[in-house]
């Protein structure tokens, strides 16, 4: 039997935490300013939930203006003090990465457990309530930043000089978010690892679509863009879709950096002809590409990294 948390399940769509025993009876949240809100458990290094980015990406183009998300770190790795699922170092999980970045259709390279491996997933989990603590806009930017990294870039993003380039390219001080990582954070990322174990949190992603007369449907895992719609409207049937700019010059004006698959999930495309649009972009020196063993990442060109 699979627990170990980094072999995610292709076929699931999920990276579950040993020991975690699935809880059905979950109290109602209610929303508090919008109508909907999304209550996503997550983790920095998940690579199923680097495999619904371009679910939600599509979500806050279309849904937006009704629906407020809410991101909490759930632990996924803590150490390594444990040999489970037939990973007992971090090395074991390199072909993993690779076989999961096929299935999503994501880049993913695995060699970062061979070159320069994370001990745990905690260190860009509390950075991330940190940087919280300043600006949540900027923070999912920070998060994003982070994955990009981690998974493309092979960065060790327990390393604090990846933490602080990262805070300083979204907008974040870089020196406040240290002290509050080293305080204030400690305390916020423990009450997200005890607010994932109220609600039953086993894996991640786990969303819970929720309004504010406490309607809650459940999320688990890698699912089409339709489930998360269906979530939405089960819980808020007269809520609204909107209609959004799929030119790449839009996509790329709200979202700086997109995959293949985050592109032509947005515009609707296939990924051949998504691909294609995109690298002529490139050739053509709209865009700039961040390449990867297992496929690039494009970006704006006045986007710095």
């Amino acid at each position: 039997m699979n627990t170990n948390p980094l072999l995610c399940d292709p076929e699931t769509g999920v990276c579950e935490i040993p020991g975690q025993v699935e809880n059905k009876s979950l109290d109602p949240i209610k929303a508090e300013d919008k109508p909907v809100k999304i209550i996503y458990f997550t983790d920095p290094i998940c690579s199923s939930c680097w495999g619904i980015e371009p679910q939600l990406r599509r979500l806050k183009l279309e849904y937006g203006p009704s629906v407020a998300f809410e991101y909490h770190m759930g632990g996924l790795l803590p150490d390594w003090s444990y040999n489970s699922g037939g990973i007992s170092k971090p090395s074991d999980v390199a072909h993993h990465w690779d076989e999961v970045s096929a299935h999503y259709k994501m880049p993913i390279d695995g060699d970062v457990w061979l070159e320069d491996p994370l001990d745990s997933s905690y260190p860009p989990s509390i950075a991330f309530k940190a940087a919280q603590l300043q600006d949540e806009k900027k923070a999912i930017s920070f998060l994003r930043l982070l994955r990009e990294m981690v998974f493309l870039e092979k960065k060790n993003i327990t390393k604090w000089e990846h933490l602080a380039h990262a805070a300083t390219l979204v907008g974040l001080n870089a020196e406040e978010l240290r002290q509050a990582y080293e305080h204030q954070a400690q305390d916020l990322f423990k009450a997200d690892l005890a607010l994932a174990r109220q609600m039953g949190v086993r894996g991640f992603p786990s969303i819970f679509v929720t309004n504010a007369a406490g309607k809650q449907e459940f999320v688990y895992g890698v699912k089409p863009y339709s489930t998360f719609e269906n979530a939405i409207k089960t819980v808020y049937p007269s809520i609204e879709k909107r209609a959004f700019h799929s030119s790449w010059e839009s996509l790329f004006q709200h979202y700086p950096t997109l995959t293949i698959r985050e592109f032509s999930e947005l515009s609707n495309l296939p990924l051949t002809e998504g691909e294609a649009i995109l690298r002529k972009l490139a050739s053509e020196h709209k865009l700039n590409v961040v390449p990867s063993k297992n496929g690039p990442l494009f970006q704006r060109v006045d986007y710095k990294r």
